[in-house]
């Protein structure tokens, strides 16, 4: 599956324990990512500052649902 235009929720829902640039202590769940643009896309997706955990992370339909909002709660939910 390839992500969601407009989506953004792993950037969001997930919390990171990698240094993120910008971010040295990580990013906590529910917290944006600094490196989340207004229209959803990573800004560092394609850089070699992308950390590994983003990398790693397939975007399907069991962690991203039909939509943003379903999974802003799927991954929510998965986070805690």
């Amino acid at each position: 599956m390839e992500c969601r235009e407009n989506c953004g929720a792993c950037c969001i829902a997930l919390s990171i324990s990698s240094t993120i640039p910008g971010m040295p202590g990580g990013k906590p769940a529910g917290v944006r990512c600094i490196h989340l643009s207004e229209d959803y896309r990573c800004a560092i997706y394609n850089t070699a500052q992308k950390p590994k955990v983003c990398s790693d992370f397939k975007a399907e339909p069991e962690f991203c649902g039909s939509s943003r909002e379903e999974a802003l709660r799927i991954l929510t939910s998965l986070d805690k």
